[in-house]
């Protein structure tokens, strides 16, 4: 009984010998150094290209379904602030705290204002607050330190027909900003 044992234990070693060949380790053998080499080739590191300072930041709106009029004293009031500050003055008209000069329309005097006439054109206020924040980031990201609105023009879009033959009101908007410090040495000079 011992010694058939043992012989079946030797068989079995030997087909397991068998099975194990010697190709499939020589395989295993090359997907082991295939995966050291993908480990060892590393992607070289990609450099971040400096971005060059710029003078100016500009944000551009178009067709925007604001009144092309009020726009125009909007574009009054926030002309020579910081981004952040028009976008201040803008958020007060919008909360009805100040109300925006338009003596020349022939608008109604406010009442304990100080102001000869003005309104409070929310709308307009909305869609050129999204523009001055445009302006601002792209102010950031051009590398302008003191920021200032130097140009905040709006003009008349084309406008589209809508119903019963009206057309609706649509403006085109543009908003410079450039540096404070850079516009008062062009001054002096």
């Amino acid at each position: 009984m011992a010694d058939e044992k043992k012989q079946v234990e030797i068989k079995k070693e030997e087909i397991k010998k068998v099975e194990t060949k010697p190709e499939e380790t020589k395989m295993e053998n090359k997907t082991e150094t295939k995966v050291e080499e993908k480990k060892e080739t590393k992607k070289p590191e990609k450099k971040v290209k400096e971005v060059p300072k710029k003078e100016v930041a500009i944000a551009n709106g178009y067709s925007l379904k604001i009144s092309p009029k009020q726009s125009v004293y909007v574009c009054k009031i926030i002309r020579g602030k910081s981004p952040e500050a028009a976008i201040e003055r803008l958020q007060a008209v919008i909360d009805e705290r100040r109300p925006v000069p338009m003596a020349a329309l022939e608008v109604g005097h406010k009442k304990g204002k100080g102001l000869a006439g003005g309104r409070f054109p929310k709308n307009a206020c909305k869609g050129i607050m999204e523009i001055v924040k445009q302006a601002g980031a792209n102010a950031v990201v051009a590398g302008i330190e003191n920021p200032v609105i130097t140009i905040a023009k709006s003009d008349r879009a084309s406008a589209p027909f809508r119903r019963a033959g009206r057309k609706a009101k649509r403006t085109h908007m543009h908003i410079e900003v450039k540096d404070k410090v850079k516009l008062a040495e062009a001054k002096n000079k």
